[in-house]
């Protein structure tokens, strides 16, 4: 982190994260996308992944991606983004400092697909909003797309609105979510674009979406979206507790930052305390 990282991150709303992961990882992820049936229906499942597009136009999207195979597991506390993420969405100097994982998102979308604009600062949910007060940041969610494939002119890159996570407007031509409407002329809008293995940072309170994709091939990205320990899972997914117990104490403090108590067990701690 450097003062420069932050005031552009409140300035615009994003980070790019040049060469976030190795050549090693990214080939690692890129073989458990190779091994998705993709004639999954949607609500169907493989491994610990659920297929679960947000619209039609985006493609095929995997959620709980990171219980659906191993590399996935390693972007969890990824040293390129982990401390950047504790410090925008992390609650620092607080009695309750770290971050939960929200989502796992893996995406697959091909020449058509798009994902229509959303969110921005205008009447945003606490979860997605963004706040910098008394000198330090406390963003409801912060964003990490990872780019597995590069992503140019006409791949369909991730589109953003600078600086629209503050705004107070909202944005007279963002369409019509529900009905699909594209991004691609956006006034105010510009083109995210990333080289296979960059990594895009944000706070979930940006405009955003992903332009039209017009050349052949896939689009590859890893979605994973961190916040405040006291979030919950956006759906209400459960991890397997064997699967949980064979990852690292961190990456698993990640994902259930507040353990469980059932009737008759012992006082919990707070998870700052761990």
């Amino acid at each position: 982190m450097s003062e420069l990282d932050d005031f552009m991150f409140d300035l615009n709303g994003y980070l790019i994260l040049k060469n976030a992961v190795d050549a090693d990882l990214l080939a690692r992820l890129n073989e458990e996308f190779d091994a998705f049936p993709r004639d999954l229906g949607r609500g169907e499942w493989y491994r610990g992944g659920q297929r679960r597009d947000y619209t039609p136009e985006t493609g095929f999207e995997l959620h709980q991606a990171v219980a659906a195979g191993r590399p996935f597991e390693e972007l969890i506390d990824h040293p390129s983004w982990f401390e950047l993420v504790k410090h925008y969405a992390g609650e620092e100097d607080s009695y309750i400092p770290g971050v939960f994982v929200d989502e796992t998102i893996a995406s697959i979308r091909e020449s058509g697909g798009h994902h229509p604009v959303h969110s921005g600062g205008y009447r945003t949910a606490l979860r997605c909003g963004y706040r910098y007060d008394h000198g330090v940041f406390r963003c409801g969610q912060v964003n990490i797309i990872l780019a597995l494939t590069d992503i140019g002119e006409g791949d369909g890159a991730t589109m953003v609105v600078p600086g629209s996570h503050k705004s107070n407007f909202k944005h007279p031509l963002g369409g019509d979510y529900a009905k699909g409407d594209r991004m691609d002329a956006l006034p105010g809008a510009i083109p995210v674009y990333l080289e296979k293995g960059d990594a895009l940072l944000f706070v979930d309170g940006l405009m955003h979406g992903g332009s039209t994709r017009t050349n052949p091939g896939e689009r590859r990205v890893l979605i994973y979206r961190y916040g405040p320990v006291w979030a919950g899972s956006r759906y209400g997914y459960v991890y397997d507790d064997a699967w949980l117990k064979e990852l690292t104490e961190q990456r698993r403090n990640v994902l259930y930052p507040v353990p469980r108590v059932k009737v008759g067990g012992p006082c919990p701690a707070e998870p700052g305390d761990r």
